[in-house]
């Protein structure tokens, strides 16, 4: 039985979907059986990829409601069969339940994501609460949670094999967290307080992409645009006019607090509106201000976990994750804090000096960050970020350095499909076949951004790998590269080759996945695990081999000159100051929200001072460097319960990290053998397994947080 309630959000420009849904178009009519609804059919297509032509929008409100009628019909087979409890009949059946709501709800979650329309979002706020209703009816139903304690009081009697064993346990545990042993008065409370926080993550994230489409820069007058190049700018113009401001320049935001175009752009002024309009995000009144749901939501979680027994909704998150304790969590994030906030403060010390000695007049401010800080870069080390875009060009990042990079670790092979039905013309779709030639999982590859689609840079499965369902992976990976304009090439800047080869880590965890029970399969590990085998794929960005089979020229197709390639690596700890902070900076919001009792929580007036407050006493508020994400725009911790008192999980991960690249570099790099062992003892194993013992059957030890302070240049001023 798998529960996919992370619905991903989005919003858009109305003008801009009359002409771009990819989809078709809703009808008047409502399939409402397996038959005439392809939602509700399991697909013909190989790996039973999705009809992606066939779905339309009027289709998922009736298959939501008859494949979770047909749920609770298997459900309640199970909890009152008369046969007595055994692993067969009531564990391994709960595995198998459900399915057709499942996919109907992957297939909405991960559209909705990418190609959302105004009646997408209204099906998504009404589903939202009546998923979280669903949910309870199965997780809080009497009956079944005895059935699942008799098989668990017996389980060491039943001769199970070590991944059976382990659903029994998990099994049961996810009843109890849900909250299977509350009596009945305290499960209605919990149901409605369910309810509720469904319906604020999907508010929270709407609101996020409806003021990110609403509120970009407008710009007037183009030459305050200098330091932009000509295709920025044309871009910028083409956005102005979708927008209905022909003639004028439109910057629009990216979900984070920093923007791109504050890196180049020579108006101080201009800078300085843009992240403010950033900053302001979520937080100045009108029908988008998201401190209302933030200060509601945070008083639910911790009801809600003190409800179930927990003193805070942290408390109640970190127990299943690695890091278990929010003792612990804490002293990382404490033990990093000091550091990365005095190399900031030596940051900004060098820019400052670079500002007064061209008699700027000015102190550093938030928005000069970026701007002064290529300037330091290429006066350091004689390079800034725009030299590498020529040598990034989209499409050869994919092929020649990702799947490339994959071919010579793994063995594996990629042939693009132009077959299959796609859900936008910008994606692509490959199939990927293993050593022996033989195909094993559909990639969807969506990296140009538009307004339907959420921001940031993800991973999904549209089917997920399963030996009991005799299910192989489809997987997709989505980044948000603005698109040039026409004739153009593609190129990418660095963090976006960064972050293409990160999320084709989390692609192979889901591909390579190798388990029996949907409920352990491919990234189905604790949130601050999840993070550690995409980060470790994005050694490879940089790695000799790699680097020059891709970063060429797109005009000459020359390669990447060895003396920038070294003047990239000599600046790998360049700017780590700034960006561990606002990492660390954002970490300890989500911390400091939820953990928070009930009564503790602040009224939505003063969120942002709450946040300003927690910033300072974790002496993370050094103004020159802003989080990554402010409260009103955390989509992280606030659209969905993912991340909630789980930010600090890059972090953690990046511990095994760092610890883990350094072990691959010693013992033999890039080789086959480093593959096979990486996929044979951690990414085929999904949650089959305590996260750790997966980490120490790779590396044949604990992790150490030393590579970690090396990478990042914390060493040297580690209290």
């Amino acid at each position: 039985m798998e529960f996919n309630l992370r619905i991903v959000r989005g919003a858009i420009l109305v003008a801009w979907l009359s002409t771009s849904q990819a989809l078709p178009a809703a009808t008047t009519t409502s399939p409402v059986t397996p038959s005439e609804n392809p939602l509700l059919r399991e697909s013909t297509l190989p790996f039973h990829y999705p009809h992606f032509d066939q779905i339309r929008e009027d289709q998922y409100l009736p298959a939501y409601e008859w494949s979770m009628a047909e749920e609770l019909k298997e459900i309640e087979a199970i909890a009152s069969a008369a046969a007595a409890p055994t692993f067969e009949n009531t564990i391994v059946a709960l595995e198998r339940a459900g399915q057709a709501r499942s996919r109907v709800e992957r297939l909405f979650s991960n559209l909705n994501g990418t190609i959302t329309t105004p009646g997408m979002q209204a099906i998504e706020k009404e589903m939202a609460p009546k998923l979280a209703v669903h949910r309870d009816k199965i997780l809080l139903n009497g009956p079944l949670f005895a059935r699942i304690e008799s098989v668990h009081s017996r389980r060491q009697e039943l001769g199970l094999d070590p991944e059976s064993l382990r659903l029994v346990e998990k099994t049961r545990e996810d009843f109890i967290r849900a909250g299977a042993r509350l009596a009945d008065a305290d499960k209605t409370r919990l149901k409605q307080l369910n309810s509720e926080i469904a319906t604020l993550h999907t508010s929270f994230a709407q609101n996020v992409l409806k003021e990110r489409n609403l509120h970009g820069v407008l710009v007037e007058d183009p030459s305050s645009l200098a330091g932009l190049t000509e295709s920025e700018i044309t871009t910028a113009a083409d956005a102005a006019k979708a927008a209905g401001h022909a003639g004028k320049h439109l910057l629009p935001l990216l979900n984070t607090t920093g923007q791109p175009p504050l890196s180049s752009l020579q108006d101080r002024g201009l800078r300085q509106r843009l992240l403010e309009a950033s900053m302001r995000r979520g937080s100045q009144g009108g029908e988008f201000d998201n401190r209302p749901v933030v200060a509601r939501l945070v008083r639910l979680r911790a009801e809600r976990a003190k409800l179930l027994g927990y003193p805070n909704h942290a408390a109640y998150r970190l127990e299943v994750q690695t890091a278990k304790e929010i003792s612990t969590v804490n002293t990382l994030l404490a033990r990093l804090a000091k550091p990365a906030v005095a190399n900031a403060r030596r940051e900004a010390a060098a820019m400052q000096s670079l500002i007064d000695e061209e008699k700027g007049g000015f102190q550093l401010a938030a928005h000069d960050w970026d701007f002064y800080s290529e300037k330091v870069r290429k006066a350091r080390f004689a390079f800034d970020e725009s030299q590498l875009r020529p040598y990034f060009e989209m499409q050869r990042v994919l092929v020649d350095g990702v799947f490339y990079a994959a071919t010579q670790l793994f063995g594996i092979t990629f042939k693009e499909r132009t077959d299959l039905p796609k859900y936008h013309p910008d994606t692509q779709v490959f199939e990927v076949s293993d050593t022996d030639g033989t195909p094993f999982s559909l990639f969807i590859v969506d990296w140009y951004a538009r307004p339907s689609k959420r921001g940031g840079a993800w991973m999904n499965s549209y089917v997920s790998q399963s030996a009991l369902l005799n299910q192989q992976p489809v997987i997709a990976n989505h980044l948000n590269v603005p698109k040039p304009p026409a004739g153009e090439p593609t190129l990418l800047t660095y963090d976006e080759v960064t972050t293409a080869f990160h999320e084709f880590g989390h692609a192979l965890h889901g591909m390579f996945s190798k388990v029996r029970y949907p409920r352990f399969s491919g990234t189905s590990v604790p949130r601050d695990f999840v993070e550690f085998p995409s980060q470790v794929n994005e050694m490879w960005m940089t790695w000799p081999s790699i680097l020059t089979n891709y970063a060429r020229h797109h005009q000459t197709g020359e390669p990447i000159p060895a003396a920038l390639v070294e003047k990239v690596r000599a600046a790998q700890k360049f700017n780590q100051g700034f960006k561990t902070t606002e990492y660390l900076a954002a970490s300890l919001l989500d911390q400091a929200w939820h953990q928070l009792a009930p009564e503790e929580v602040p009224a939505a007036e003063g969120v942002m001072a709450f946040e300003a407050a927690a910033l300072a006493k974790a002496g993370a508020d050094f103004a020159p460097v802003p989080p990554r994400y402010r409260s009103p725009y955390f989509s992280h911790v606030f659209g969905s319960d993912g991340y909630s008192a789980g930010y600090y999980s890059y972090i953690w991960s990046e511990v095994l990290d760092a610890d883990t690249v350094d072990w691959i570099k010693s013992n033999g790099g890039l080789s086959r053998a480093t593959g096979d062992r990486l996929r044979s003892t951690l990414l085929s194993r999904g949650g089959s397994d305590e996260a750790m013992n997966l980490f120490r059957a790779f590396l044949g030890r604990d992790p150490k947080i030393e590579p970690l302070l090396q990478r990042r240049g914390l060493d040297a001023v580690n209290p």
